[in-house]
């Protein structure tokens, strides 16, 4: 991976931007990636020369459909799914939860049940929480561990019975890094007849998803976090999308995947999604080039991904180990950094959350401070109003980055805080 730096670099115009004379730093990457360039032309192309609206019978039409269909098959292919058709795209994660879980409630009654975690982002927690309030269904939280940020599951296997309908649980923790063992969770929910919701948004960027061996019902991600453009997707199970009553307009199509895809799309950005999968898998090509298909070489992609990204957040946390000052949220333990990606919250000693970001930022070094809408974490763990300052990692970040990073933290408190732009 370490010789694809060079041509991952080059791919983000972004990463050359300087502040203050000196290369500006993106570790905010888990509230939003970077984008390839290849991206950015492939909207602008889109825009400029296919401009049309879906279903006509003219040659610009014709066009966004061919490349809408395009983009579903590459989806298809980023999530493990052999039916493009069972790819939903929207306006975000949030607004497809939203939607789908107004759906989904439709089948419940009261004295159901709905489980939740503390591990969770909030937009894969309040949604299903109103959800159940509407239906009269009851909701149960899966607690987490403060130890070290991992769900119990053996409180989760307590809370499930006949009576449960979902379980709605994160892949990857956006605030702490956690992942969760997917294929158990569902083994578990399945048993007593329960669905599976995934909030795949952080996992995206990291490592690869694979919607068949995660056992999963539905799966719900975000192109803008991985490289490409604001645009949500959502995946389901072909008979369950069939079987549900959508909230829709008399016009739309009853079939997949249109019956889900409400109202006029942004073609333009899901254009950028396939173009964000096809760099991904470009990469892919070049770390194996006997891969035949595009998932094969996504395959090679998120192998190599996640090396780089647990050698990188090794190097992350161990520098943080040796700053007095700064407690980190999560798993620490390096025989245990397969079961996190390199996304690292902590608190100062001193300095409030929103201080130390400021500072950061005023060296040229982008981070979040806050809660992320992991609210159900940070509350659990008593860290609100002020949560956490949160590092995230990805493949196109460097160890001077990271070494940067912790040169700057070991100053921090004597840097000032203003940013100028």
């Amino acid at each position: 991976m370490h010789e694809q730096l060079p041509f991952i670099r080059q791919s983000f115009p972004a990463l050359a931007r300087q502040y203050h004379g000196q290369p500006l730093v993106y570790l905010d990457g888990p509230a939003g990636s970077q984008v390839p360039a290849s991206v950015a032309r492939m909207v602008a192309d889109h825009l400029l020369h296919h401009n049309a609206n879906h279903g006509g019978v003219f040659i610009t039409s014709q066009e966004n459909d061919a490349v809408l269909a395009q983009a579903h098959q590459a989806c298809a292919d980023l999530l493990g799914s052999d039916d493009p058709e069972t790819i939903i795209f929207g306006a975000n994660m949030t607004t497809l939860t939203l939607a789908f879980s107004r759906a989904l409630a439709r089948t419940w009654q009261p004295g159901d049940a709905v489980v939740v975690t503390q591990l969770d982002h909030d937009a894969n927690y309040t949604p299903w929480v109103l959800a159940a309030r509407d239906a009269g269904a009851e909701v149960r939280i899966c607690p987490v561990d403060p130890r070290d940020c991992t769900l119990d599951l053996d409180a989760l296997a307590r809370l499930l019975t006949p009576r449960t309908r979902l379980v709605a649980v994160t892949a990857a923790s956006n605030a702490v890094g956690t992942l969760t063992p997917l294929p158990r969770i569902a083994e578990l929910a399945h048993a007593v007849g329960a669905q599976v919701f995934v909030d795949a948004v952080h996992l995206a960027p990291h490592r690869l998803i694979d919607v068949q061996a995660f056992g999963c019902d539905y799966l719900v991600a975000s192109a803008y976090k991985f490289f490409g453009p604001h645009v949500g997707v959502l995946w389901g199970r072909r008979e369950l999308l069939e079987s549900l009553r959508t909230y829709k307009v008399r016009p739309a199509p009853e079939q997949l995947p249109d019956r889900w895809m409400t109202g006029t799309q942004n073609f333009a950005c899901i254009a950028g999604t396939l173009a964000a999968i096809d760099y991904l898998a470009e990469l892919g090509r070049r770390l194996a080039p006997a891969a035949a298909t595009r998932r094969a070489a996504l395959v090679a992609a998120f192998a190599a991904i996640s090396d780089y990204e647990r050698w990188l957040g090794a190097e992350l946390l161990a520098g943080l180990g040796q700053l007095p000052d700064v407690r980190v949220f999560g798993i620490t333990d390096p025989a245990r950094f397969d079961q996190r990606v390199p996304t690292v919250s902590f608190t100062h000693a001193r300095l409030a959350p929103r201080e130390v970001a400021r500072r950061l930022a005023a060296a040229g070094i982008n981070v979040w401070s806050g809660n992320y809408y992991a609210l159900p974490l940070t509350e659990s763990l008593g860290l609100e109003p002020a949560g956490m300052v949160r590092v995230g990692l990805l493949h196109y970040n460097t160890p001077d980055e990271v070494h940067r990073l912790l040169d700057t933290l070991a100053r921090i408190e004597t840097l000032q805080s203003s940013v100028t732009v």
